[in-house]
């Protein structure tokens, strides 16, 4: 590990004298790129300077303590700078862990109602709300590209795309099955219903970034509808496209003109038919993704949102969440960065396995 962050540290110096020179402040792009990776690189830099210092410390401290009145002052200086210098470097072994390349992408989110029928497309709707009041904290942009709704208000399926930096990074563990444990409105009993809620986060691509043949899609246009199937306007601007190979179907309703909905429609297949094809190539290591927390498996329960108790439970690290309210207002960090620390805990592991 040493060797690899020498060499991080050097390269870090050598971009940051680059940028100080004229030629390259001169070259916008070549500056813009340079100073991305100068970001990039520079908590590894500066904590490896800080392990080195932590270390020259150590060193200084032992070589005191052969004088014996100085011996007590060295072993707490030494002392001091080996719990640094332990901190340093548990903490380098995370930042050296490899990096997932589409964490800084945008995202497409659906969302489905399952088990529960009208209970499941209101609860929907709520986390539709969550996942909405997260972005605006965030300041990231939200874009419904398609909804289907219920005539109570509910939604039945909705696709979104949300567009800003790191996003993907943030939202990548809300995929699979969100459970809600509540009393509906209509029951007169007072007995708990339990529904299901799909949700899929996808990171957004381009068509450059998985090639489809246009002979394998089927183009539809269709009136845009609102609840109830209610027109919303009285021309054929929806957009849906099937890719005839797979069957995956996608609408897109939300824009003015076809022109924008056909865009927003194949961005959104063209997200799911990567996803589905990196699945089949991973399948062959799917053992050494349950190791992992957040496999995004559609199929995987992941959260159970109980109101009678107002507890939110994540199954994957086995922890309640008490700020129920908060959290269905959009306030969902707390639970987000519990599971990105146990993730990297599990590539800890795995990278310490191998």
């Amino acid at each position: 590990m040493h060797e690899k962050l020498a060499a991080i540290a050097e390269k870090y110096e050598a971009i940051t004298e680059k940028l100080q020179t004229p030629d390259v402040y001169s070259d916008p792009a070549r500056y813009a790129r340079l100073s991305r990776e100068q970001k990039e690189l520079a908590p590894v830099a500066e904590a490896y300077r800080s392990l080195l210092r932590f270390r020259a410390e150590m060193e200084s401290a032992r070589a005191l303590a052969d004088d014996p009145e100085l011996r007590e002052l060295a072993r707490e200086e030494y002392d001091a700078a080996r719990a640094g210098a332990e901190r340093l470097e548990a903490e380098l072994k995370t930042l050296l862990l490899p990096r997932d390349p589409d964490d800084d992408r945008s995202v497409i989110i659906e969302i489905r109602g399952g088990a529960g029928g009208e209970e499941a497309a209101l609860f929907a709707h709520s986390l539709f709300r969550m996942y909405t009041m997260y972005a605006e904290s965030r300041r990231w942009k939200v874009d419904v590209a398609n909804i289907n709704e219920t005539e109570l208000g509910g939604i039945k399926e909705i696709s979104f795309i949300v567009e800003g930096k790191g996003v993907y990074g943030r939202l990548k563990f809300e995929s699979g099955v969100h459970r809600v444990q509540r009393v509906p409105d209509t029951e007169s009993s007072g007995r708990i219903h339990t529904s299901t809620v799909t949700v899929a986060v996808l990171p957004e691509r381009d068509e450059a970034d998985f090639a489809i043949n246009p002979a394998d899609l089927q183009i539809d246009t269709f009136r845009s509808s609102g609840a109830g199937g209610q027109h919303v306007n009285k021309t054929e601007s929806a957009i849906r496209v099937t890719h005839l190979p797979t069957g995956t179907v996608v609408e897109c309703q939300d824009e003015r003109s076809q022109r924008q909905n056909r865009e927003r429609a194949m961005k959104i297949l063209v997200s799911r038919l990567y996803e589905e094809d990196r699945r089949r190539r991973t399948a062959e290591v799917a053992a050494e993704r349950l190791r992992q927390v957040g496999t995004g498996d559609r199929s995987e329960r992941i959260r159970t949102y109980n109101y009678p108790q107002n507890r939110i439970t994540d199954h994957r690290i086995s922890t309640n969440f008490s700020k129920f309210d908060q959290i269905l207002n959009g306030a969902i960090d707390e639970i987000i960065d519990a599971l990105t620390m146990a993730d990297r805990a599990a590539k800890l592991e795995a990278a310490g396995a191998e």
